[in-house]
């Protein structure tokens, strides 16, 4: 019964579905790009510079904080609004895709290294030609843990003006509405396992093309 009034709620109000759903897969990849850009780089450095665990290990720490704590932290810095979900989001993905780099790195074969010098390449050759390919599926499982924890933490977005699927839900605690609630979480829940799945493909074929699927996320 409550499926089918959702469906009918969810046909009749179309625009406003479409309009958050792309608000939080916008505020999710934005999230993610950011906290690739930034961790990826950290992650490889980490992996080869003494202090690196160190670093690591202070991040690991951070995935032990609430989702919606990052949030309340953020609002007397960024204020309310986007601006504070993206940030707190980026946050939040960053733990996974640092830490599944950092040990991606360090799981490369010594010998492999020793052959790909023995064979005339020399620094950034040896890191893109030789590590980051083996590498890659485990910094791939990073990536599908963080995009899962974005895109489940959206929802929280919305308590602080963020936008997103939250709204939907938002709204149907204040109304009452099991609708909004149903239609909005299980929006969030398709979005989060089609993006798992389509992740989830490419870090199986990119770990057939290099043989390496171990990983901490």
């Amino acid at each position: 019964m409550i499926v089918q009034q959702t469906w009918s709620y969810a046909l009749a109000h179309l625009p406003d579905l479409a309009l958050a759903t792309r608000q939080h897969i916008a505020l999710s990849a934005s999230a993610l790009g950011i906290a690739l850009l930034a961790c990826v780089p950290l992650g490889i450095w980490t992996a080869h510079a003494p202090a690196g665990r160190s670093i690591v290990a202070a991040v690991t720490g951070l995935r032990v904080v609430p989702s919606l704590a990052v949030l309340a932290f953020m609002l007397p810095i960024t204020g309310v609004g986007y601006a504070s979900a993206l940030v707190a989001l980026t946050l939040l993905a960053c733990p996974p895709i640092l830490i599944n780099t950092d040990v991606a790195f360090r799981g490369v074969e010594p010998a492999v290294i020793e052959a790909a010098n023995g064979m005339g390449m020399r620094g950034a050759q040896v890191l893109r030609r030789i590590e980051y390919p083996l590498a890659l599926p485990v910094m791939i499982a990073g990536l599908r843990t963080s995009t899962i924890e974005v895109i489940a933490s959206a929802t929280l977005a919305a308590f602080i003006g963020g936008g997103g699927l939250g709204t939907l839900i938002l709204d149907g605690l204040a109304n009452n509405d099991m609708r909004q609630l149903v239609l909005g979480g299980g929006t969030v829940a398709l979005l989060a396992i089609a993006a798992e799945s389509l992740i989830g493909i490419w870090e199986h074929r990119t770990a057939a093309r290099y043989g390496r699927t171990s990983g901490v996320a």
